[in-house]
């Protein structure tokens, strides 16, 4: 039966924690405490993703409630809201439903920091009673990760009132500080993982880069000395090309420097210094560049400076690079919220079909644009040259 709603009712009508003080706990089952704790630690160390909705399911059983739930906290946008998961009993049908953080039993628990008790809050949170839920009462805890970061907060509904006491109060804190804690270490686990898998990659990526290297280094050492008409000439051409291919491959190194002192990069800049070693000493002819001004974060410079490096590398051995009358256009344009980018070669040996496998180049590139980027990558092995098309979010560009 819906509770009639009056237009005086306060918010501290409908939260009486005090009342959690004066109400002695009922008979205390260790035993039930104790299994609760060891099931959780199995459940954590066997399958991980259980351990939250086992966690609701343990708190309506050791409280006696007829619902019971997580409101997951999600901070963006800003102020955030609250995300309904795992939900048991009455209030199941509302899975995934969310709530607004200022605005909410949860919001108020969350900032007392504290197990919460509330009594009807229907009676002034509207959408509580648009949603025709009637809450005779609720006990609600919070949820931290590693007692740190909020996570959200656990719900347990009762039917009547004046049903739950300070030993509910004591017991749900104590699985809830457990399972912080626990999720905390997963957390860290997969950080962990990551950060190996990572270094793995690096690994991978400097071994195939210093074979790019040698042989770009072999490459520019023929043009110069076909360019060149005395060794001086040749070892200034020499010095000043390996130069410039240092400088773009300081671009493409991963950096684990702090982000707050990373600087934006003009995307054009970025091209201009990735291009300079493959550029003829006397001419810029093999390169056409077009593209509006775009600013790039420190992830972004390290991610594009990889792809247009693997390209020109590619083009330098196999493409339009290779040939003296060869070109490559590279153009971008923003397109709603994408960056549109065209690497477009010509004047190179020609394509006869398209390559059988991927190489290690191929697969990098593809990592870092989809994965890394959630871009779009495609290659098109025309006749008369390779053109490779990229879609990046914008949003992405200024990590």
């Amino acid at each position: 039966m819906k509770l009639e709603r009056r237009q005086d009712w306060a918010i501290s009508d409908v939260f009486i924690t005090k009342e959690l003080d004066r109400r002695a706990p009922k008979e205390t089952d260790s035993l039930q405490e104790k299994l609760a704790l060891q099931e959780l630690a199995g459940r954590m160390a066997d399958h991980p993703a259980e351990v939250l909705p086992r966690f609701v399911d343990l708190a309506m059983e050791m409280t006696g409630g007829v619902s019971a739930g997580l409101s997951l906290y999600e901070p963006d946008p800003a102020p955030g809201v609250f995300r309904w998961r795992y939900l048991r009993g009455r209030l199941a049908p509302f899975e995934h439903a969310t709530t607004p953080r200022n605005s909410s039993p949860c919001g108020v628990t969350l900032d007392c920091n504290r197990p919460v008790l509330s009594s009807h809050p229907e009676r002034v949170y509207d959408w509580i009673s648009d949603a025709g839920i009637v809450v005779p009462e609720v006990l609600l805890v919070p949820l931290y990760l590693g007692g740190k970061e909020p996570l959200g907060t656990l719900w347990i509904v009762s039917d009547k009132e004046r049903h739950f006491d300070s030993g509910h109060a004591r017991v749900m804190t104590e699985l809830a500080w457990f399972v912080g804690i626990a999720l905390r270490m997963l957390d860290s686990e997969r950080q962990l993982k990551a950060a190996l898998e990572q270094q793995e990659r690096l690994t991978s990526e400097m071994s195939h880069r210093v074979k790019n290297l040698f042989a770009l280094t072999a490459g520019i050492v023929r043009v110069s000395e076909k360019a060149a008409k005395t060794p001086a000439e040749m070892s200034k051409m020499v010095s000043g090309r390996l130069d410039a291919l240092a400088e773009a491959d300081a671009l493409v190194r991963r950096s684990f420097a702090n982000k707050a002192q990373a600087e934006m990069v003009d995307l054009a800049e970025l091209v201009a210094k990735i291009m300079r070693p493959h550029a003829p000493p006397d001419t810029r002819s093999h390169f056409v560049v077009e593209g509006p001004p775009i600013l790039l974060g420190q992830r972004a410079t390290n991610g594009l400076a990889l792809v247009l490096h693997e390209l020109a590398t590619n083009a330098a051995k196999h493409g339009a690079l290779k040939s003296q009358e060869g070109v490559v256009a590279l153009s971008w344009r923003a397109e709603g919220e994408q960056l549109v980018l065209c690497w477009l070669e010509r004047g190179g040996p020609k394509i006869a079909r398209p390559p059988e496998s991927s190489g290690f180049g191929t697969r990098l590139s593809q990592s870092t644009i989809i994965s890394q980027f959630e871009g779009e990558l495609g290659y098109g092995w025309n006749p008369d040259g390779l053109v490779v098309s990229m879609k990046i979010p914008v949003v992405a560009l200024s990590k």
